[in-house]
């Protein structure tokens, strides 16, 4: 009886952990950000010179970075809330943002961000204010 009663248990506690798995995988083994949209909204009363603010959460593991992309027609408000990330303008100077620093990046530039630290993790706000809803919000153009 008691290794029927074992058996239970320990099938129990994988039953339990089961749905935490992937996230624990994933967390270990991420290689790009990971993004959450907070809010999309069409702009009211702003002569449709701005159609619609992104606002996001990104989410950097150590020593994880985006790819090089552009963002058509919108610009990019970027306010780093934990760690730091290091952000790369093509034909620009490198900027490192800390914890409580917001940088911007005009639209159609190339650019990327990642965070250089190799046990710290970064998360930073991203407002991406665009003309037309109609293009894409990312283009990746270098991998």
């Amino acid at each position: 009886m008691k290794m029927i009663r074992r058996d239970l248990l320990y099938l129990a506690g994988v039953a339990a952990a089961l749905p935490y798995l992937p996230t624990i995988s994933w967390a270990q083994t991420q290689t790009a950000p990971r993004l959450t949209q907070i809010l999309r909204k069409d702009l009211e009363s702003q002569g449709e010179t701005v159609q619609e603010t992104i606002v996001s959460v990104v989410d950097f593991a150590p020593g994880v970075a985006a790819p090089w992309h552009k963002h058509p027609g919108a610009q990019e408000l970027l306010h780093v809330f934990e760690g730091s990330l290091v952000v790369e303008v093509e034909g620009a100077a490198v900027t490192r943002l800390n914890a409580g620093e917001a940088g911007t990046i005009a639209a159609d530039l190339v650019h990327l961000a990642r965070n250089e630290s190799t046990s710290a993790s970064a998360k930073a706000l991203v407002v991406h204010s665009r003309a037309a809803r109609d293009k894409p919000l990312i283009v990746v153009v270098k991998s």
